[in-house]
């Protein structure tokens, strides 16, 4: 198949495309790999590829694309700002086996937004329209965009919604939050069914996904195509699989105790390198359990011997300590719990 009748094939079955979001420095070849062996989801994204007057296709990032080790397919995102040299990079992606190019406009990073990138961009609408125009023509394949809804005011959403649907997106997706929210404060689901309601294009929704009940629940507020998950996706490796459950009307697996230590051994193996210092390893994944950590205990336990962790001996030990049993484990963060039982 083409990339455009691979693409459109995800949208065909009418049920909802579930995708492993953008995550710089998370998402490589590896996790991806890891996030397959769990059921993963139906489409990957890359980390971005950043463009400048003299980048290239950074090298570790392609590996994503061209040993692609999940049987599903893969869109390659960039972020800038310079429509001359973005056009120039879709170009050259297009070039390898991607689905289609996407355009990031929601990187909150200060580094990123402060250079005019990613979220920095939706503060010029008319420098996205001029951007999204010369990208359209460049494109030959799916053009996508993964935007928030505003840089600090979601006013703006209402002239981004007009610019957006203008150039025939292929896919929009939002994350309901403006960049200066981060991932802070509440994602504003109306903005999602706005966008929905108003695209000719399937729109993904984007936001604290963390569960199979909440993504239905979000699916049928927003009525968006489908789901994107960022940070839940690595707290919970099986969330896209029991989301597939819920919508088919299957039991729900529970992973226990001892799954999320396997789970945690796989993680340890797939983001450290051998050949890096043991107390670089052990920080590189600790940084991925601060998502997983929330929701192990209540009381945050389990995230405060992580965090003293400095040896992978103590590292293993603190996970054997709270996971070394069969009890469910929902990994839904306690703070959703508590605030859904209002």
């Amino acid at each position: 198949m083409s990339p455009a009748e691979e693409f459109a094939a995800l949208f065909a079955s009418g049920q909802p495309v579930t995708v492993l979001a953008p995550m710089q420095d998370v998402t490589n070849l590896e996790f991806c790999h890891l996030m397959a062996k769990y059921g993963g989801p139906d489409l990957y994204f890359t980390e971005y590829f950043r463009v400048t007057d003299s980048s290239i296709l950074y090298p570790e990032i392609l590996r994503s694309i061209t040993e692609n080790p999940t049987g599903k397919p893969v869109i390659a995102q960039m972020i800038g700002n310079s429509e001359t040299h973005l056009a120039r990079t879709a170009r050259e992606l297009q070039n390898h086996p991607v689905v289609a190019v996407d355009l990031n406009l929601g990187c909150p990073a200060p580094v990123v937004y402060r250079k005019c990138a990613g979220g920095g961009l939706l503060r010029n609408p008319q420098l996205v329209d001029r951007i999204l125009g010369t990208l359209r023509d460049a494109i030959e394949i799916p053009f996508t965009v993964k935007t928030r809804i505003g840089f600090d005011d979601p006013a703006v959403f209402d002239e981004l919604l007009p610019i957006f649907a203008k150039h025939s997106l292929d896919l929009l997706t939002v994350h309901a939050r403006t960049v200066k929210e981060m991932y802070r404060s509440e994602v504003h689901y109306e903005y999602i069914a706005q966008a929905a309601a108003a695209m000719d294009c399937p729109v993904i929704a984007n936001g604290n996904v963390h569960s199979a009940e909440n993504a239905e629940k979000i699916l049928q507020e927003t009525n968006a195509a489908g789901l994107m998950i960022g940070r839940g996706a690595i707290r919970n490796p099986w969330l896209f699989h029991q989301i597939r459950q819920r919508q088919n009307g299957e039991p729900i697996f529970v992973p226990r105790g001892h799954d999320v230590l396997e789970y945690i051994q796989l993680l340890y193996e797939a983001v450290t390198q051998d050949s890096a210092p043991e107390h670089a390893r052990v920080q590189r994944v600790k940084k991925h359990l601060n998502y997983l950590g929330v929701g192990v205990d209540a009381e945050g336990q389990f995230l405060h011997r992580i965090r003293r962790c400095d040896t992978e001996a103590n590292f293993f030990q603190a996970c054997a300590d709270f996971l070394d049993h069969d009890e469910p484990m929902p990994l839904t963060p306690f703070s959703a719990t508590v605030a859904n039982s209002r």
